[in-house]
């Protein structure tokens, strides 16, 4: 009696439908049967609504997101393929003083060489190319010369005797000049809380010393033939920088 209560509860809603579409003719255990293939597909319903539908959704976005990567593959070995494939620069000027210290994936190159009792260091930047304005409608004869229109490198010379302090020149150059932008007197001993005092600005020196400082550290190599080849070697880094870049970015995304 308690298990006809309980299946007459459990099957209230479901089995007068049933057996009005069976028939008077089907038995009970028919009936019940067609219940339970009733509740069968609906809980095969609420597994494919749970389930599947989530994974179909996810199929789809994962397919989404490896298009949109190939497409960004194919960019990218197209933009490999454009950029300007670099050369290496072997030809040193006659009697260059450094040694070069080049390092692929970093901006910067290291210069070093000795002179007498001193360990010269340069360390030297890409260069600089200042946009061209397509509203200058003057020609070139009538431009002023401004070097900020000029294509630069900027370095940092350090000069260093081995007591602890070393000069250290902030230097731009240009084609066939070099320019002191900063000059100041570093030591070892200072911490970096320390605030050192650093010297005036190199322009508001006196002319004769401001020629003596240049005429200093041309002795040591930093002229503008040395400078001139720093800017061609410089340039071609920064071509083969930015195409190891691409390369990596690459190899990033094919993982």
């Amino acid at each position: 009696m308690s298990f006809n209560s309980i299946l007459r509860k459990a099957s209230a809603s479901v089995l007068p439908l049933v057996i009005r579409s069976v028939g008077p003719q089907r038995t009970f255990h028919s009936a019940i049967s067609a219940v339970l293939g009733v509740e069968r597909r609906s809980l095969s319903n609420e597994f494919c609504r749970q389930v599947l539908l989530p994974f179909f959704r996810f199929s789809t976005a994962t397919a989404a997101k490896s298009s949109a990567e190939e497409n960004l593959i194919r960019v990218l070995d197209s933009e490999i393929e454009y950029a300007e494939k670099p050369t290496d620069v072997e030809d040193l000027p006659a009697r260059f003083p450094f040694e070069i210290q080049d390092n692929p994936g970093e901006r910067t190159i290291l210069l070093e060489r000795k002179f007498r009792d001193e360990i010269i260091k340069v360390e030297v930047d890409l260069p600089s190319i200042p946009q061209e304005d397509e509203d200058d409608n003057y020609d070139e004869d009538e431009k002023t010369g401004d070097l900020d229109d000029s294509p630069s490198i900027p370095l940092v010379v350090s000069i260093c005797k081995g007591n602890g302090q070393h000069l250290e020149f902030g230097i731009t150059a240009y084609p066939d000049q070099v320019t002191i932008d900063t000059l100041s007197v570093k030591n070892s001993d200072y911490s970096e809380d320390q605030l050192a005092y650093e010297g005036p600005d190199f322009s508001d020196l006196d002319e004769n010393l401001q020629k003596a400082f240049h005429k200093y550290l041309e002795i040591r190599g930093i002229n503008p033939s040395t400078t001139n080849f720093l800017f061609e070697y410089m340039s071609n880094k920064d071509a083969k920088e930015y195409r190891l870049w691409l390369k990596n970015l690459k190899n990033f995304m094919e993982r």
